[in-house]
């Protein structure tokens, strides 16, 4: 087991006294992070475990904890081995700025484009390659998996999506026109294309997860069913119910 904690001070002394308990191990030479912390924290363990195969188990000990179990120092690798294992696959985005500089990244909960100025961000859309949406006219557009769909996307009114629903969701970010486009509802294979138009007039910045990249001139992103990542949760508190559970909440 290798600890992965978040800059809190109670998370470092928390990883502290794991530490102690239970050895060190570097993150490249572990079968299990530990992720003590947010979700944020969850999303840095889940990059770390792209590179190692490793699977994830978190502990609360941030502000919301959705991705994560409750904090326990007692008997943590039995706790680990009755664990319930949930797989997810990240998003794969590519793309180029207005200068040709191209970039690539992986995101496990969404990737967003966003306006970067107060001039409202206007972007093409194509599904598959055939053109749906000639202009959007927004603050921005993302696409979700299910695992990120009750993050960022819930909060732009998008659907909360099961994790065996083999779909990604497509939300507009408050968008002007079309005045009553609210997105659509994708299946997992799709690859999607985004334009953005004017775009020295109108700059747009796309972001995956907490990997920002400016001034960007077309994205594309699809699923990247070649990677699985491992999520490991409490008995009956797997993230399945918990997205199921969310759906009911006030």
């Amino acid at each position: 087991m290798s600890f992965l904690a978040s800059p809190r001070p109670d998370a470092q002394d928390a990883m502290q006294r794991l530490e102690s308990i239970y050895g060190v191990t570097p993150v490249d030479q572990a079968d299990i992070i530990i992720a003590l912390g947010g979700d944020g924290l969850m999303l840095d363990a889940l990059h770390a475990a792209i590179k190692t195969g490793a699977k994830v188990y978190g502990m609360n000990l941030g502000s919301v904890g959705f991705l994560m179990n409750e904090f326990t120092e007692n008997d943590l690798p039995k706790k680990i081995a009755a664990a319930e294992e949930t797989h997810i696959h990240p998003l794969r985005t590519f793309g180029e700025d207005i200068n040709g500089n191209r970039f690539e990244a992986l995101a496990i909960n969404e990737v967003s484009l966003l306006r970067e100025t107060r001039q409202t961000a206007k972007i093409k859309i194509r599904i598959d390659g055939r053109d749906r949406l000639d202009e959007l006219q927004a603050d921005g557009v993302l696409v979700a998996t299910p695992a990120g769909s009750t993050a960022y996307n819930l909060s732009a009114h998008g659907p909360i999506l099961p994790l065996d629903s083999r779909l990604l969701a497509l939300t507009p970010i408050s968008a002007f026109r079309p005045r009553r486009w609210t997105g659509a509802l994708l299946p997992h294979g799709s690859k999607l294309g985004f334009e953005v138009i004017d775009p020295h007039l109108r700059p747009v910045s796309a972001v995956a997860d907490n990997l920002e990249f400016r001034e960007v001139a077309q994205v594309e992103v699809e699923e990247a069913s070649d990677i699985t990542l491992t999520m490991l949760f409490d008995t009956g508190r797997n993230l399945s119910e918990r997205i199921l559970a969310e759906q009911f909440k006030n």
